[in-house]
């Protein structure tokens, strides 16, 4: 199993900026992806920025050049760097985590964590 513990949630003016940190515990493997997701249209969760364990990034469109992800792998940490942020950003956010082995895929979630951005 997999814990994920995440931080830095909070409320922040439009403009502002806000880091988010989610650190992974337990039986971690590689490869894998750690990812930030929010709520969507429906029951979906729709993706804020991922990346993999070997570095390669992926952003949401509404989040592109505002938002930074990156891995401080010594401590299976992942954080997410919101820059010039927009009241239409306010949401719960969910950290995610995939572990890719031979059988098959293994899918984590954080609890979530609320970020406002109001003025």
């Amino acid at each position: 199993q997999v814990q994920l513990v995440e931080s830095g949630g909070g409320l922040v003016q439009p403009g502002g900026s806000l880091r988010l940190s989610c650190t992974a515990s337990g039986n971690l493997i590689t490869p894998n992806t750690m990812a930030w997701y929010r709520p969507g249209p429906g029951n979906q969760r729709d993706l804020v920025a991922g990346i993999t364990s070997g570095g390669l990034t992926n952003y949401g469109e509404f989040v592109k050049g505002r938002f930074t992800i990156y891995r401080d792998v010594d401590k299976n940490t992942v954080h997410l760097q919101m820059n010039n942020l927009k009241t239409e950003d306010t949401d719960v956010y969910y950290c995610n985590r995939r572990d890719y082995r031979d059988s098959g895929r293994d899918e984590y979630w954080g609890p979530g964590i609320q970020v406002t951005v109001s003025s």
